[in-house]
């Protein structure tokens, strides 16, 4: 048997890698461009240090917003270019429009098409390497699976959707054999004496722990996993893995041990964070207002032709700690549309309008939710506030679902920015994972991050 390359690279590296080296060789093509050329618009020097910072800020912040550092469209070349693209005519456009801290525009403006044709082959060349090199199998990171076989398929999928570079081998299985076939896997299932031979022959990364250690984690089990420990194998319990690759909480695997797996973030006390977040939400909701109100009367036109109906409506949501409040938006369904009860909306609902389905593609009919933002009844950022009657049933329905009315709930959230559209039960819990997600590492950091990744919603049309 063949070995394989040892040599693997983990989410948070290879983002970074594409970081770091996305800048490097953008500006070491226009340094080139610059030195060749004697181009006297963009210079890199001790003198001029500021233009690179400005550059490669601009570049990072816009690669992603147009989603240059999501790793399942960072490995589709056609989908790169795309994205490069308007990354990079973006980060052009706002660099040409910085005062003081970038070059003055050159007089002969032929040096701007090459300062954009630079920033796009140094990209393109440096993306096209990644796809080659570190995207191909010899880097993907490979894993054993100790699991009960009828979980295999299951957490299989759900870990190599998240990480199209991680690919779990084989697996051992915990429970009865009962002629589960598993597909797609390099080898089928082993016996306890094959899992440290595999490990070597087949240069396992790490084995994944799928199954409680009351369900078929015998002391023999134990004792080879302690010898592969000892040997420097990476071994780790499903859930911490799950977490890792989705940022999603596997609540439905946790019931049991949910408040020793479930340590809340400490920012859900820390009275500084808190105030800082508050003040955002009403800088934020400042901005958010007045950008609704320039737009108000294409609002009202939109609404006299297409929806022919009041432009608003409220309805009731639950907050923080279970507190009813009435929330505000932009009508974007038909008159009546809840006259046989209240309803999940669903994908291509026929109740939306025309005009509706745009404001909730470009995600406009929130605006008036800033409202409740300056009230306090609503943050910016947090779990989606649902409605009572479908609360109610979710909680009896889904494991620690009103744990999500801990905080706040938000105009946008980590749920909204990616999970798909939530119109039914399994999307509910899909929600619900993000939600805890986000409540467990709630931070600074991952509220710019959900910003960041909201414009993306907003700027490709995917709100719902």
């Amino acid at each position: 048997m063949s070995k394989n390359s040892s040599i693997h690279f983990d989410i948070s590296e290879r983002k970074i890698l594409l970081r770091i080296l996305d800048i490097v060789c953008v500006l070491a093509l226009l340094y080139v461009v610059g030195t060749v050329f004697n181009f006297d618009y963009f210079k890199i020097n001790s003198q001029h240090w500021v233009w690179s910072i400005v550059l490669a800020v601009y570049l990072t912040v816009f690669a992603t917003i147009f989603e240059l550092y999501n790793l399942q469209k960072a490995s589709k070349f056609d989908v790169v270019v795309k994205n490069v693209i308007i990354t990079s005519s973006v980060t052009v456009l706002f660099y040409l429009l910085t005062p003081f801290y970038t070059p003055m525009l050159p007089s002969n403006r032929l040096q701007i098409v090459y300062f954009f044709l630079a920033i796009n082959i140094a990209m393109l060349a440096w993306r096209y390497a990644y796809i080659i090199l570190i995207s191909a199998p010899r880097f993907y990171k490979r894993v054993l699976l100790i699991a009960n076989s009828q979980d295999v398929d299951a957490i299989v999928e759900s870990l190599q959707k998240s990480d199209p570079n991680y690919r779990v081998i084989g697996y051992f299985n915990t429970g009865p054999n009962d002629g589960t076939i598993v597909n797609n896997l390099e080898i089928d299932v082993i016996s306890i004496r094959d899992i440290a031979l595999l490990t070597k022959e087949m240069t396992i990364s790490e084995i994944v722990v799928g199954t409680p250690l009351s369900e078929g984690m015998t002391v023999e089990l134990n004792n080879q996993l302690i010898k592969l420990l000892e040997n420097g194998i990476p071994i780790r319990e499903y859930t911490q893995v799950y977490e890792e690759l989705t940022h999603r909480i596997p609540v439905q695997h946790v019931e049991k041990d949910f408040y020793r797996y479930f340590p809340f973030s400490r920012s859900n006390q820390n009275k500084l964070y808190l105030f800082f977040n508050r003040i955002l939400d009403l800088f934020f909701s400042i901005i958010g207002l007045a950008f609704g109100l320039i737009l108000l009367p294409f609002f009202i036109i939109g609404n006299l032709l297409a929806n022919q109906g009041p432009l608003f409506y409220s309805q009731t949501r639950v907050g923080k700690n279970g507190v009813h409040f009435k929330i505000y938006k932009l009508r974007s369904m038909i008159i009546n549309a809840e006259k046989n009860g209240a309803q999940f909306a669903k994908l291509k609902d026929r109740r939306v309008t025309k005009f509706g389905r745009f404001l909730r593609k470009s995600r406009f009919d929130e605006i008036p939710q800033f409202i409740n933002v300056i009230k306090g009844e609503m943050s910016v950022i947090g779990p989606r506030p649902e409605r009572p009657e479908f609360v109610e049933d979710l909680i009896e329905k889904i494991p620690f679902y009103e744990v999500r009315h801990l905080v706040k709930p938000g105009v946008t959230g980590w749920a909204q920015v990616n999970a798909k559209y939530g119109s039914s039960e399994e999307d509910s819990l899909e929600k619900l994972q993000y939600d805890l997600y986000y409540i467990k590492h709630r931070s600074l950091f991952l509220d710019i991050t959900i910003i960041i990744k909201t414009l993306s919603t907003i700027v490709f049309f995917r709100g719902q």
